[in-house]
């Protein structure tokens, strides 16, 4: 099996090096992650100007663009992959983020163009030390059980790790619907004075949002590891 990995983070981050082992087993992998963190920048794609594609070692290259350009590159210059894996990004792609999520949309624009996909996230908890080497027995867990399933032609698994405390026991894995709660949307506004412009800071509590129950927000916040298959048609 022939497998890209990308995210949305950038080539230099920890979540790509933890998702090259998770995935290693699986087969051979090439590597097409962007030349910086491009983390949040959604669906966006590059089509007037060029991107320049540099070799970082073998099979891995940094590329001066987004998440999506980075699929369409690898699946339209490099040859034919099976699987696409994105992540593992550092933070939640839950509900409402799978819109605005650079590490999905490369999952998804992989499934445009005909390859299957998992997007994989692991959610980080306020002033909690990440485990990497945990994060990547979950992930190796978690991908092999996907890959063996049916996934369907348009449609991509977008998975996301809880933040365990050290000793626990391995969590388990619910395929569940996206929770379509709003995101925590706050601003704190400073007004400009004399003709300057008014300041708008971003203020939301992510860790604090709104949750359905039995959804995908609930089930990672809890503890557990979402798994919900996303398709890309939108029915009436």
């Amino acid at each position: 099996m022939r497998i890209l990995l990308t995210n949305d983070d950038g080539i230099d981050a920890p979540g790509i090096a933890a998702l090259h082992r998770a995935a290693e087993a699986l087969g051979s992998i090439v590597v097409v992650a962007p030349d910086g963190p491009r983390s949040g920048s959604g669906h966006a794609v590059t089509t007037h100007e060029p991107l320049r594609v540099t070799p970082v070692r073998e099979d891995w290259y940094a590329l001066g663009g987004t998440p999506a350009d980075c699929s369409r590159f690898a699946l339209t210059a490099l040859g034919k992959f099976d699987w696409v894996f994105s992540g593992i990004n550092r933070g939640g792609n839950l509900g409402a983020d799978t819109y605005i999520s650079g590490t999905v949309a490369a999952a998804r624009e992989a499934v445009f163009l005909g390859t299957p996909a998992i997007a994989v996230s692991q959610y980080v908890r306020k002033g909690v030390e990440l485990d990497w080497d945990r994060t990547v027995e979950l992930a190796a867990r978690v991908i092999r059980d996907l890959v063996a399933r049916r996934l369907g032609p348009r449609a991509f698994w977008n998975v996301n790790l809880p933040h365990l405390d050290p000793g626990m026991p391995d969590p388990e894995l619910v395929f569940c619907g996206l929770d379509l709660c709003p995101l925590d949307v706050r601003f704190q506004i400073e007004n400009g004075l004399n003709g300057s412009p008014t300041i708008a800071t971003f203020v939301g509590d992510y860790h604090g949002r709104q949750r359905d129950p039995g959804r995908d927000v609930e089930v990672c916040f809890g503890g557990r590891i979402s798994a919900t298959r996303i398709p890309l048609e939108i029915t009436p």
